[in-house]
């Protein structure tokens, strides 16, 4: 669909992407996502004849949205495509590429959020408690799997950015690990006793056992010596929930888990935002609605007059 553009619209397509990734420092996935739609704009605006920048117009967005909604579009992805459509405009007409920025005038369709999967405290509990050591184990593994989801836990980072980690950002005497989120914004986030214990295990006993000559400063390895990846991760947290007796837990849910066991116990919101790495406040406020429909669900059934 890309190569079949007129070639000022492919080159405007390209130089929209070195945009986002070099100026905006949008990561790889953002870039791939919003190019994708551009493209399909740009291919539906060439379908009703406009085959340049200026030819775009809101009705032209609207039209290309709308034709993406009646093919069973989900809200998500509809405003995503808004949002794509509108940082694009606004750097055509930025840049002079476009007379007007007609994407200033697209409304983004509210995407319904569900309220997040979250583990009682109990439930976490029981995912980081040890079982009894099996000999028929590989344990190098189970330790790292152990500080796997002590960390997770303790830290609610995302998947991407555990895998990410490498020991100079552990600050052992602190206890604080440093993680580089989305866009590559740098935070300090605080971790417990228990993880404490469990990456220390990991460090004297677990991880010099796998490490290799491939990546020498991961944190976190896999079985021939690299850096852990995301997929082992997942499969490491489904495996503890199941062995625990829980429904398929992700290291998202983890995350999610974090975050509202921290507000349930105090935590002030601003506070949660800055551990998670949200940019937006609204995106953290999702874990309030979480810890009022708890409270509301505890009170229905404890209290005599409910």
């Amino acid at each position: 669909m890309h190569e079949a553009l007129p070639p000022a619209l492919r080159e405007a397509v390209d130089d929209f992407g070195h945009h986002l990734a070099g100026v905006e420092n949008r990561s790889e996935h953002t870039v791939r996502a919003y190019l994708g739609d551009v493209v399909s704009m740009l291919d539906h605006a060439v379908r009703e004849g406009r085959i340049t920048l200026a030819d775009l117009d809101i009705t032209v967005l609207r039209g290309w949205l709308a034709a993406r909604l009646s093919g069973g579009a989900a809200r998500t992805s509809q405003a995503r495509r808004a949002a794509a459509a509108r940082a694009f405009t606004g750097w055509a007409h930025r840049a002079g590429r476009a007379p007007g920025d007609p994407g200033a005038q697209l409304a983004s369709p509210r995407a319904h959020r569900d309220l997040p999967t979250v583990l009682r405290a109990d439930q976490a509990e029981a995912m980081m408690t040890p079982a009894a050591p099996d000999p028929s184990e590989n344990q190098p593994l189970s330790v790292r799997d152990r500080a796997v989801l002590e960390m997770l836990y303790a830290t609610g980072v995302r998947v991407s950015e555990l895998c990410g980690l490498d020991r100079a950002d552990v600050d052992h005497g602190r206890q604080v690990v440093r993680v580089f989120g989305k866009g590559a914004k740098e935070r300090a986030v605080p971790y417990g006793h228990p993880a404490r214990d469990a990456l220390d295990v990991w460090l004297r006993v677990g991880r010099p056992e796998l490490a290799g000559r491939y990546s020498k400063d991961a944190l976190f390895l896999g079985t021939k010596g690299g850096r852990l990846q995301p997929t082992v991760v997942r499969r490491i947290v489904a495996g503890a929930a199941r062995s625990a007796g829980l429904p398929h837990t992700s290291p998202h849910d983890l995350r999610h888990s974090a975050a509202t066991h921290l507000l349930d116990g105090g935590a002030d919101l601003r506070a949660v935002q800055e551990l998670l790495g949200h940019s937006s406040l609204s995106s953290t406020q999702i874990y309030t609605h979480v810890s009022t429909e708890r409270l509301r669900s505890a009170f229905k059934q404890a209290h005599p007059r409910a």
